[in-house]
Formats: structure tokens, C-alpha cells, sequence
């Protein structure tokens, strides 16, 4: 059982560093690229190992998760090799640690219990949409703008609502969003992010399992293996109750409550994306059958 685990935790590690090295320019990191044709993406893995100060044998057996104990100044080699961002060394040295201190065992998924107090928050912060997500993405709790926001959501029931599922699976999602691709590039860099440290999670491997099957879409971006924050950030929404909307969202880790966050979307007083927020509050949802999830993406 130990032994399968450590397998799995090193792969996982393997896997983030082969998927940085074949979408690393050569000339980026310095390299003279010769006038041949090159069959492999990326970096060969030769001549990451050279960059980083280790050896080829050493650093194959890394990528195909053989070796689980990397030193830290081998993982700060590879990261300034590869030009990781912070996020990104960051990432690595938890897989890292995870490799080496593996748990035979998954841990339990976050609960998904919102306490009342959080609901009465929600409550509160009315007209501004507002939800409480899982790390998974799941809508826990909401209030009327939060739900509303994600045109169609509420055609699914309450246990499907899922913002990552949303995204790529629902057809009013595309409409919705005109930088629709960014959007699903940082929803599954921030699912990556998370996977990465907890790849045996029943909440994340489900999810992940779905979209892998229902969404070529996911399938492509998931295994390009970047992983990347929230961050707060303005969103157009080209909402078909209210029209174009702009508003301005932040995430919060809540205290006390491991795995969820709360999510909270904001607009200048007295102005149209104000007004346009308001009335999406208190605009009813429209009456619809609960809709099955689609077995294809959109």
C-alpha cells in the first residue's frame, strides 16, 4: 500500500515537471537551437538536467517518479532552470514534500456543511453577488445575486452546481463569458494547483474524473499541467437578464472552515454595472425543469 502510494506521489511530481519542460522554449532559458529538426517539445531532458547543475540519470528518474526525495536545492535548480514563476516553485516544493512524507491513505474531503452564520453573511452582503465555493468549485451556498450571476445555473439541481462543471459543460457558459477561454484556462490551472497536493481526493478525482470523459476542452488544458492563484480581477459578464455587466470579484479563505472560500463580486454605487447588479438580485429566476448534466461538452 506505502509503497503504490509513493509511486503515485512521485508521478505526480514527475508529471509537473515533464509538462514545464516540453512547454519551455529553448531560447527562452538561453539555448541556441540548431537548424535540425527537434522531435521533442520543449526542453530535452538533457538539457534541463544541464541547466539545473544534475544529472541525466538523476532527473529521468525524478520525471518518471522513481525518485520522491529531491533535495531543496535541486527543486530551486529546476524551478530557476525552467523560469518557474513563484506560484509555480511553490507548487513544486509541495509536491515535493507530499513525495516524500506520502499518506498510504486519501484524506477526507473538506466538508461541505455551511455554517449559519456564513449564511446569514451571505445574506447580508446583498445586492452584491456572493457565494461560498469548495475547493472543488462546488457552490455550497449563495445568495439570490450569486446564483443568479451564472446564467442557467440554477436549471441544475443544488448538488450539481459546480462552477467548474458549469464552465465547460454548460451552454449558456460560452455566451456568458467573451474571454471565455481565459476563463477555463485559469479555472483549471487553479484545479491543477490544488490536485496536485491531494491527487487522491474522492471531491477533486470525481470532478476531474467527469470533465476528463464529457470535455475535450478540460482534457486539453488539464494536461498541460499549469498550475496558478486567484487573484482578484474585474469580469464581464454578458448576462441575458441584466446585459453587460462588469463587476470587480474577490476571493477569501474562511476561517475555520478548511476548503472553502468565499467568493463576492462588487460595483461602484451609482453606477450602470451598480444598477445592472441590483436588479439581478432582485430579478426572480426564470421558471425551468431541472436540466440533466450533457455526457458531451457543449
Amino acid at each position: 500500500m506505502a509503497s503504490t502510494s509513493a509511486h503515485s506521489e512521485g508521478a505526480e511530481l514527475g508529471s509537473f515537471l515533464r509538462a514545464r519542460r516540453t512547454q519551455t522554449n529553448p531560447e527562452h532559458v538561453g539555448l541556441t537551437v540548431g537548424a535540425g529538426i527537434r522531435r521533442t517539445p520543449g526542453l530535452r531532458r538533457e538539457e534541463l538536467a544541464t541547466l539545473a547543475g544534475i544529472s541525466i540519470d538523476y532527473y529521468v528518474r525524478l520525471e518518471r517518479g522513481k525518485e520522491t526525495r529531491p533535495s531543496p536545492a535541486v527543486l530551486d535548480s529546476l524551478a530557476r532552470a525552467l523560469h518557474m514563476d513563484d506560484q509555480e516553485h511553490q507548487h513544486l516544493r509541495e509536491l515535493a514534500t507530499r513525495a516524500a512524507r506520502y499518506a498510504p491513505q486519501p484524506p477526507p474531503a473538506p466538508s461541505r456543511t455551511v455554517r449559519p452564520h456564513l449564511k446569514l453573511l451571505l445574506e447580508s452582503l446583498r445586492p452584491n453577488p456572493a457565494y461560498v465555493i469548495s475547493r472543488s468549485m462546488e457552490m455550497l451556498a449563495w445568495n439570490p445575486g450569486g446564483l443568479a450571476l451564472y446564467a442557467g445555473l440554477e436549471d441544475w439541481p443544488a448538488k450539481h452546481r459546480n462552477l467548474a462543471r458549469y464552465l465547460f459543460l454548460h451552454p449558456a457558459a460560452r455566451d456568458l463569458f467573451d474571454d471565455w477561454d481565459r476563463r477555463v484556462t485559469g479555472c483549471v490551472a487553479r484545479l491543477r494547483a490544488v490536485a496536485g497536493t491531494a491527487p487522491d481526493a474522492p471531491d477533486l478525482t470525481n470532478l476531474v474524473g467527469e470533465l476528463l470523459l464529457k470535455s475535450p476542452d478540460f482534457a486539453r488544458l488539464w494536461e498541460r499541467y499549469e498550475v496558478t492563484g486567484r487573484k482578484p480581477a474585474q469580469k464581464t459578464f454578458q448576462h441575458p437578464r441584466v446585459g453587460t455587466v462588469t463587476l470587480t470579484s474577490q476571493s477569501m479563505h474562511l476561517e475555520g472552515t478548511p476548503g472553502q472560500r468565499i467568493g463576492v463580486y462588487t460595483a461602484e454605487p451609482g453606477t450602470p454595472d451598480h444598477d445592472a447588479m441590483t436588479l439581478l438580485d432582485m430579478t426572480e429566476p426564470v421558471a425551468a425543469p431541472s436540466r440533466e448534466i450533457p455526457h458531451t461538452s457543449p
